[in-house]
């Protein structure tokens, strides 16, 4: 990972993207979400974590937040470890998903095939942290991510998104997951 690519700046705010590997849609039922929603809310609560912009897409997550307690790396990877056995789980131990088998296979080969892995991968490695040093970058960021299921044609407005802060900003709905605002 290349210097860019680093959490550099520990009080330092950061926008981040996280993907399922190999770009498996796996947040296309009602609780996945329901679950990443919950562990961020946990990590809110519990770990330090302030959460300003988000968006979970039905194969990865945009994320801008800052950690007040623990190197962001760390928070960082303790979630992502966390979730990832938790999302094989619920999908291993579901009876009605369809992709089950699929999806289980998949993540147990790339499990194999990188050798920072026991059983099975989840999310890919990379998070390309970029640090949000100005309010510029921050706005252009949140607006990235708030326009993404737009640009993806799932929605026609960002609020329309329910797992995303854009119902936060601009409905004032706190409901999915409370936010630290800016």
């Amino acid at each position: 990972m290349g210097r860019a690519f680093k959490f550099h700046n520990p009080p330092g705010v950061y926008f981040i993207s996280t993907s399922v590997i190999n770009w498996i849609s796996v947040f296309v039922r009602e609780k996945y979400f329901e679950s990443l929603i919950t562990n961020l809310d946990y990590c809110r609560k519990n770990k330090g974590m302030e959460i300003y912009v988000y968006c979970i897409m039905p194969n990865h997550f945009h994320l801008i937040f800052r950690s007040r307690e623990v190197p962001a790396s760390s928070l960082i990877r303790d979630f992502k470890t966390y979730t990832s056995k938790q999302l094989f789980t619920m999908i291993s131990e579901n009876k009605k998903e369809s992709r089950k088998d699929w999806i289980t296979r998949t993540f147990n080969f790339y499990g194999l095939i990188n050798p920072s892995n026991k059983n099975h991968q989840f999310w890919q490695n990379a998070n390309h942290p970029i640090e949000l040093w100005s309010y510029a970058m921050f706005e252009q960021k949140r607006n990235y991510i708030h326009q993404n299921p737009v640009k993806a044609g799932f929605v026609n407005n960002p609020e329309d998104w329910k797992y995303s802060s854009a119902r936060n900003y601009g409905l004032d709905d706190d409901s999915i997951l409370e936010i630290d605002r800016t």
